[in-house]
């Protein structure tokens, strides 16, 4: 019987890394969706939709594999906030959202023959009121650009935070990992006999 075929649509590091835990072969590939939000698109909707959309960008080029689709999108209320891509936009989102709430909505889906669905892990995090000195020390030293809300909790950033709620532990990281079990089960991936 071939080795089913597991595929991680995302050029995230962290992603990667999350997924190297189950113990089991994949491969990675470059989804190239454009990740632009649509006007008034809500957060949650946003993470969702480029989940789906990155996994069936890859699904279409590999027929027969499981792929596995993610995306983050902070929100503050109710606003989407993304990569910051350099030093100055971190500054701005992480004064923006101290002292408040933030919801980082962790999109995952998963495409395989005749299945197709994709599950949100919202994470609420409380941001304390850190000082703009603070703020200004954590990305020089983390410089987290490639991260939604500059917000990097498994480094020198959960000293921003005051608290984290969420039902799967990894979903802040980037990669709901019980919710991309279960969804993996349902789509028929053989998780217990491809691990090693």
């Amino acid at each position: 019987m071939p080795t089913p075929t597991l595929i991680l649509a995302s050029t995230s590091r962290y992603r990667r890394e999350l997924l190297e835990r189950l113990r089991v072969p994949f491969d990675v590939q470059s989804p190239h969706v454009d990740e632009t939000p649509s006007p008034g698109e809500a957060p949650a909707a946003l993470a969702e939709r480029l989940a789906l959309s990155k996994a069936h960008a890859v699904a279409q080029q590999h027929p027969g594999a499981w792929v596995i689709g993610s995306d983050q999108v902070a929100d503050l209320g109710g606003q989407p906030i993304g990569k910051p891509g350099k030093h100055e936009a971190a500054v701005a989102q992480l004064q923006a959202m101290r002292g408040r709430t933030v919801v980082f909505q962790t999109a995952v889906a998963v495409v395989a023959p005749g299945f197709a669905q994709v599950v949100t892990v919202p994470i609420r995090t409380r941001f304390r009121s850190a000082s703009d000195e603070e703020i200004d020390h954590y990305l020089r030293l983390e410089q987290p650009y490639d991260c939604a809300g500059s917000a990097k909790s498994e480094g020198l950033g959960i000293s921003l935070m005051e608290a984290i709620e969420s039902d799967d532990p990894t979903a802040l990281v980037g990669l709901p990992l019980i919710a991309t079990c279960r969804l993996l089960r349902a789509a028929g991936f053989p998780l217990w006999e491809q691990s090693r």
